[in-house]
């Protein structure tokens, strides 16, 4: 069996903790649905906010979801000048037989500007430019 990355970020409107956590619940369900992630072949996962996200840790929203044996980490984003704010980002290493080219990742509201190629767009995103 394969180790695979699996990409996403989001973005909140404010420095909450229920937004920082109904985001990064949002962000992982659809991880899981696009590429069919089973907890118990989720070997890790890492999330990192940007300085102006200090509510809740991200990880918690994935012990809600069921993730209690995963190992879990949070971390800082480097502080880049410019780069977006209130952005959680988060790297899966998923056990998994599917080559990497079908792993679906998932850029998600605000986000989507960071990689438009993985960019999802969902109801109510205002349109990309």
């Amino acid at each position: 069996m394969s180790v695979r990355g699996v990409r996403g970020a989001t973005t909140v409107g404010r420095n909450g903790r229920a937004e920082i956590l109904a985001a990064t619940r949002e962000l992982l369900e659809l991880l899981i649905r696009l590429n069919g992630i089973r907890g118990e072949d989720v070997a890790s996962a890492l999330f990192t906010l940007t300085d102006d996200l200090d509510a809740e840790f991200p990880a918690s929203a994935a012990r809600e979801l069921g993730w209690t044996e995963v190992p879990l980490m949070c971390g800082r984003e480097i502080r880049v000048p410019g780069a977006l704010g209130r952005c959680i980002r988060v790297v899966l290493t998923w056990n998994t037989e599917r080559p990497q080219a079908e792993i679906r990742h998932a850029f998600l509201h605000g986000a989507r500007a960071l990689r438009p190629s993985w960019a999802i767009d969902l109801p109510g995103d205002p349109p990309r430019r």
